[in-house]
């Protein structure tokens, strides 16, 4: 189910279409329906994850869908003992340096984490990573921005 749903999730990152298909009040649910069974079908996905769908479909909670495999994500890295953490960077991350992370993460959490980096340059240098309620914040732009901020308090 796990990977049929990410199966499921990638296409709507992939497809425009689909997007408008799930999300416009526009389409009929019986439309909606017989595209997704066409879709799904198609991409292979059956059995509990398909009819998890359809179900949405039928009771017109198609757009809801993304929130709901977010949740279910959630609840089983959960069950497993996993913390997924949030990585943003200035410059992409080495694989020793993502490594280097997940260990720390998992020392600090006591789970076993898997990272979802991004890259953004206006960081200029540092992370920002946050796992579950914690943030830690040590990009450069933050702290030149504390900089600014406590010289206009001097000024």
């Amino acid at each position: 189910m796990e990977r049929d749903l990410g199966t499921f999730e990638r296409m709507l990152g992939d497809s425009a279409d689909l997007v408008r298909l799930v999300r416009s009040p526009v389409f009929s649910a019986e439309e909606q329906l017989a595209a997704l069974d066409a879709l799904l079908a198609k991409a292979g996905i059956s059995g509990l994850a398909a009819n998890f769908v359809k179900l949405a479909a039928r009771n017109r909670r198609l757009f809801a869908l993304p929130d709901m495999i977010r949740a279910f994500r959630a609840l089983l890295a959960e069950k497993r003992g996993e913390a997924t953490a949030e990585v943003v960077s200035a410059v992409a991350l080495s694989d020793a340096h993502v490594a280097a992370l997940k260990d720390a993460l998992a020392a600090s959490t006591g789970k076993t984490v898997n990272i979802s980096a991004r890259v953004d340059p206006a960081l200029i240098g540092g992370l920002v990573v946050k796992v579950g309620s914690r943030m830690i914040d040590t990009s450069l732009r933050t702290k030149l921005n504390s900089l600014k901020f406590a010289m206009k308090e001097v000024g």
